[in-house]
């Protein structure tokens, strides 16, 4: 069993127990979250697809982190004394998928 769910601008592909990274909420770790807008729904019975939501479809997840990796940015010219350093930050917040409620079920 698996779902496509939207969250933002992205679309992430989920099964039970995966780990995914979303967009940064406030959140403390612990808390759930609902992911209701599910493009897509997997299972025995069928495959299910929404127009453009599947009605009742929910991904529910746990807040696990909220790791973020700093990228570093260089420029540089050879020979010209040029260098330029810049650093990124991206927030994220890793959730667990607990589990996918289908409709009728």
């Amino acid at each position: 069993m698996y779902a496509i769910f939207e969250d933002g601008s992205r679309q992430y592909r989920v099964s039970e127990g995966d780990h995914v990274m979303v967009d940064y909420r406030p959140a403390e770790k612990g808390t759930q979250l609902v992911f209701d807008r599910v493009l897509l729904v997997q299972t025995n019975a069928g495959l299910r697809i929404g127009q453009p939501y599947v009605t009742g479809a929910q991904v529910v997840g746990e807040v696990v982190d909220h790791p973020s990796e700093k990228y570093y940015i260089q420029k540089f010219r050879r020979r010209k004394n040029y260098r330029r350093y810049k650093g990124h930050r991206q927030h994220y917040c890793e959730v667990r998928i607990q589990q996918i409620v289908t409709p009728g079920a």
